[in-house]
């Protein structure tokens, strides 16, 4: 045991400065995530699972919601910060006039209890440091019971416990747990935090040193299952890594964010909750996971789909639970007064009850991709299908609240139309290809159908561009993705003609927004920020009809929005320079993989396989 004293020096660490989403790294176990600031302070973090109660919610409040910050006491001291190698292994290093530390966070892929091990180091001469643990059950509501035995802190609250073990003093003062303690040179200090149902026993302690090897080893060995990790850019790798964090290993679910509420736009109320499956965000994020050879996640997710939807198909729905709950209810947090005042929190997520056309094209797209990555088309999977085919048949011409899940009615939104086009095509093709059963003619002859009326009603020949809906005269960026999708070949004129007007409607600065709020009605007040999937698909667009060297300049610059450790949030603010929306984001860093695809496509055909 190495040698430490507890202090209980009166110098403190200097005040949090204004929470920023870019401020936050990323752990995680596949279960659940936290988020961690430059400060040292882990701010979010749900248990059991990525959608249970927060403890930690100060992200949405302040610090009385609920957060654990281990830092150097020393006012002046400075941080900075990297994932140890390819893996989601966080290391922060803190310099101070007396000497330097580094906390190493992480969550051991996860056993029986979700753990999160926290390891202090010390490189040079000798660092005071704090230990605060404010424990808020219920997203910051509820102050749990907390007692010592057996040498740790066990808190409990309702049906949730945590236990704090910790090889230095821990106290209690003011409904809070605090460590003080120094750490020289090569000293080493550690803190597991274990989660556990309230009525079951806690769990066999967690070897936080040994735990550490493992857990590199895991990330490691998972990134290198890639057929194409040579070549593979940094930002690429990193991204992928990231998109495998917001898998839910026990279903293969994959959340759209770890978070909720994170505004579009500060002190606005365009705050939802994304720790949820939308089967859109998954099947694109596992179309870029087949793009770099990830096949078991496409049959884990598959799997999950084929759970998640079964029973009738006019019961689809756009998103589910990460194990595939259908009801997500949704409410608002009043006690949290939201990230930078921007309320209201939202819990659960009401747009689970919309008609959104475009998840039946998304859904076939992705399993025909599958199919084509020969990772197996079960019967069952097949039959499926079928079943979305047949109700598809019936609903593909109404109205509905489109990708962006507007809340101010529903339209014939071109994108959906568009995707309920790709849904009967694929649907031939798999009949056509592969043999399975299936009215491929009838299915072509409505593809058919729903391809001369878009292009009909969804085009406005004044500006040689497809607009957001029906006679409508309002861009969207969803239309971007027409090329991609196969609908029309990317040297068709009207797709130039698209993605000029979208450059000139709706991109500052080449950052794309999803439409311009003042012309689209989504039932809510204020604006937004630019979208960074968006910025993402005009530069695929862009490679797409030629203009690589445009495309690689706005792929450089999306790139260098990401924060000093590699990660993304669903928008970029340009005027204040601000990543907004839920972090990290899932659409925005399968959009990254993606334009690396496109890009190396465009630049070099031979090199299809290296991003």
């Amino acid at each position: 045991m190495t040698s430490r004293r507890t202090t209980k020096s009166s110098s403190g660490p200097k005040p949090v400065p204004e929470r920023r989403i870019e401020d936050y790294a990323l752990i995680g176990d596949l279960q659940t995530a936290a988020l961690v600031s430059k400060q040292g302070s882990i701010d979010w973090l749900c248990f059991p699972r990525f959608d249970s109660p927060a403890c930690f919610a100060a992200l949405l409040g302040s610090d009385d919601n609920g957060h654990w910050r281990i830092a150097p006491r020393d006012a002046d001291a400075v941080s900075s910060r990297h994932y140890r190698g390819d893996t989601l292994v966080l290391e922060t290093e803190w310099s101070t006039p007396s000497g330097s530390v580094r906390v190493i966070d992480f969550m051991p892929p996860r056993d029986a209890a979700p753990d999160v091990v926290r390891i202090v180091e010390g490189i040079s001469g000798s660092v005071e440091l704090r230990s605060e643990l404010k424990l808020r059950f219920d997203y910051g509501h509820v102050v749990p019971w907390v007692r010592r035995s057996d040498g740790q802190i066990d808190a409990i609250a309702g049906p949730d416990a945590v236990s704090l073990r910790s090889d230095v003093h821990q106290y209690g003062r003011d409904l809070t747990t605090y460590s003080d303690f120094r750490i020289g040179a090569n000293d080493r200090a550690w803190f597991v935090l274990t989660w556990h149902p309230s009525h079951h026993a806690v769990p066999e302690p967690t070897d936080a040193l040994g735990s550490l090897e493992p857990t590199e080893t895991f990330w490691t060995d998972w990134i290198g299952r890639t057929n194409r990790a040579t070549d593979v850019s940094e930002e690429v790798t990193r991204s992928v890594l990231t998109l495998k964090a917001l898998t839910y290993a026990p279903s293969g679910g994959i959340v759209a964010a770890p978070t909720t509420s994170l505004p579009e736009a500060l002190g606005g109320g365009r705050n939802w909750d994304y720790r949820y499956c939308w089967l859109r965000d998954a099947t694109m994020t596992l179309s870029a996971m087949l793009r770099a050879g990830y096949t078991d996640e496409a049959e884990a997710w598959r799997n999950w789909l084929l759970r998640a939807i079964a029973g009738s198909p006019e019961d689809l729905q756009i998103m589910y639970g990460v194990t595939g709950e259908r009801r997500l209810t949704e409410f608002e947090a009043g006690w949290l007064p939201g990230f930078g005042s921007s309320a209201p929190v939202r819990i659960g997520n009401a747009a689970a009850e919309q008609l959104q056309l475009d998840v039946y094209g998304e859904v076939m797209d992705v399993l025909a991709l599958a199919r084509e990555a020969q990772i197996g088309a079960t019967d069952e999977a097949w039959e499926v299908q079928r079943g979305l085919m047949r109700h598809l048949e019936d609903v593909w011409d109404q109205p509905d609240e489109g990708i962006w899940e507007v809340r101010g009615g529903r339209q014939h939104f071109t994108y959906s139309k568009v995707m309920a086009w790709v849904a009967f095509d694929r649907a031939a093709r798999a009949v056509e290809r592969f043999g399975l059963s299936g009215p491929a003619a009838e299915w072509k002859a409505r593809a058919a159908e729903i391809h001369q009326e878009v292009c009909d009603q969804a085009y406005d020949p004044d500006r040689n561009s497809f607009t957001q809906a029906y006679g409508s005269k309002a861009l969207d960026a969803a239309v971007l993705l027409i090329p991609q999708v196969g609908f029309l070949p990317a040297d068709d004129p009207r797709v130039a003609g698209t993605v000029d007007a979208v450059q000139r409607e709706l991109a500052s600065d080449g950052f794309v927004r999803r439409y311009l709020t003042e012309h689209t009605d989504d039932g809510l007040e204020g604006d937004e920020g630019t979208f960074l999937i968006c910025s993402f698909w005009l530069a695929d667009s862009l490679a797409m009809i030629g203009r690589v060297g445009e495309a690689r300049d706005l792929y450089e610059k999306l790139v260098a929005l990401r924060n000093d450790v590699g990660l993304l949030a669903e928008e970029y603010d340009v005027n204040s320079g601000r990543m907004l929306g839920n972090f990290p984001q899932a659409f925005s860093h399968l959009g990254l993989v993606n334009t690396a695809w496109h890009l190396t496509t465009a630049e070099s055909p031979l090199r299809r396989s290296a991003y």
